[in-house]
């Protein structure tokens, strides 16, 4: 894809927590090949996000090349004062500079100054130091840092999404339920209504924020930068999505001594690893789904619908303590580099799965030949790696629904989850299950 040429509804940049813009200032925006795009402080340092670094993938880079610049106004035309600073670290798409000397000790004076990265080029014969366009100003502080002084939740999970309003509701519900306290979800450029579920979600006490994310292919760094927020805020941070639901084979079938069997499952189990001077992420087993024999999307939600999958499990997804991350906050496929001492504990399966719904009807599993999220994930339409763990087996590159899709990837029937929300969470009158009550 030709980024340069490509288009993206750029919706004002912000977070958005109770709070919905009734006349959002929209405009269209040419999405340049390289970019500084959004900038936060960490300490005495600024952490810049950066589109089209091309740096090797999933490796941390030689920050020696890159310089941070600082100022108020055009600070690739050099207008107005320019101030220089190192680079500390790089890695992928994001790099770590330290604050100019004469706000080191203040960092609060950052806040609002515009920051572009300077990288090492070559130009004809000369080597030159070129300046990268810049869109990001150093943001102040969001209203989550004043909880430091009020004790951290225990478990809060990130996720980035672009058009799964339709399935928000569900997973939000149903892992509050689990014990996850606080939201962070980054919006990847949605246009189906999502801010205002989201809107309705917080009022009714879900906690939840909105970050606009609108740059393409750039998950890896939308999830550092929601790490870096998330760790004044939570002790754990699950990076899971939308169509992922963490099950509890034995603790959802075992009656505790108050609530409902497994109630605040995840949320205790996280905490038991809080102290722990080795463990910084969690890991846990993904069984994939498919269609189901369905043709159409199931009206009571996922987990009623999907109900067969493949045998064997397919990855797993993280859990981490945002405080033990490495510096660089490289992170791969949902997982983050940790800092030296700390490893993770896998999960076994007898204590808990995630049922990724991940291969759907194909009304809604066509939406993934459009685009992949991920920097380093080729997209579909493209000839390249189609051996790829990423692709549906047998998938060419145009989204054509291969013959007999409702019936492929089911080898066992697991109605596990389906049968203990039916027992324990359907209204015995409707027999409604609460993310449909709730939208009565």
């Amino acid at each position: 894809m030709n980024y340069s040429a490509a288009m993206v509804d750029l919706r004002r940049q912000g977070e958005m927590s109770g709070h919905y813009w009734s006349s959002r200032s929209n405009q269209t925006a040419k999405m340049w090949d390289k970019v500084a795009y959004d900038a936060a402080l960490d300490g005495d340092t600024v952490v810049v996000f950066i589109k089209g670094l091309n740096l090797r993938p999933h490796k941390i880079s030689d920050p020696t090349q890159f310089s941070c610049h600082f100022g108020l106004k055009n600070l690739e035309k050099h207008e107005g004062s320019l101030l220089r600073t190192k680079a500390v670290t790089a890695a992928q798409e994001v790099v770590r500079c330290l604050l100019p000397r004469g706000i080191r000790n203040n960092p609060e004076k950052a806040h609002g100054l515009r920051v572009t990265l300077g990288h090492d080029t070559v130009n004809g014969r000369a080597r030159v130091h070129e300046l990268m366009p810049s869109v990001s100003r150093i943001r102040g502080s969001s209203p989550e840092v004043k909880r430091r002084n009020r004790g951290k939740y225990e478990l809060c999970a990130c996720t980035m999404v672009w058009n799964q309003a339709s399935a928000l509701r569900e997973w939000i519900a149903y892992h509050a339920w689990l014990g996850v306290q606080r939201w962070f979800i980054y919006d990847n450029n949605s246009d189906d209504g999502i801010d205002k579920v989201i809107e309705d979600l917080d009022v009714e006490g879900y906690n939840i924020s909105r970050k606009t994310w609108p740059w393409i292919k750039t998950q890896e760094a939308g999830f550092s930068n929601c790490a870096l927020r998330a760790r004044d805020e939570c002790n754990w941070v699950g990076f899971f999505d939308v169509d992922e639901f963490f099950y509890f084979p034995h603790a959802f079938h075992h009656q505790g001594e108050q609530g409902l069997p497994g109630e605040n499952s995840l949320q205790l189990l996280v905490a038991n690893f809080s102290s722990s001077t080795t463990v910084a992420e969690i890991r846990t087993t993904c069984h994939s789904f498919g269609p189901s024999g369905l043709s159409l999307p199931p009206k009571q939600g996922v987990t009623m619908g999907y109900t067969c999958r493949l045998q064997s499990p397919e990855r797993h997804k993280s859990i981490v303590r945002p405080d033990m991350l490495d510096v660089t906050l490289l992170n791969v496929v949902h997982h983050f580099r940790l800092r030296e001492g700390f490893g993770y504990h896998n999960l076994p399966e007898s204590t808990a799965v995630i049922n990724h719904y991940k291969y759907q009807v194909w009304e809604t599993f066509k939406a993934k030949f459009f685009r992949r999220v991920a920097t380093y994930v080729v997209d579909w339409q493209e000839d390249q790696n189609k051996g790829s763990k990423d692709r549906a087996p047998g998938l060419g590159t145009e989204a054509i629904e291969p013959p007999n899709w409702r019936l492929q990837f089911c080898e066992v029937w697991d109605t596990g989850l389906k049968d203990f929300l039916l027992s324990y969470f359907a209204d015995p009158a409707t027999g409604l299950l609460p993310w449909e009550r709730s939208l009565l």
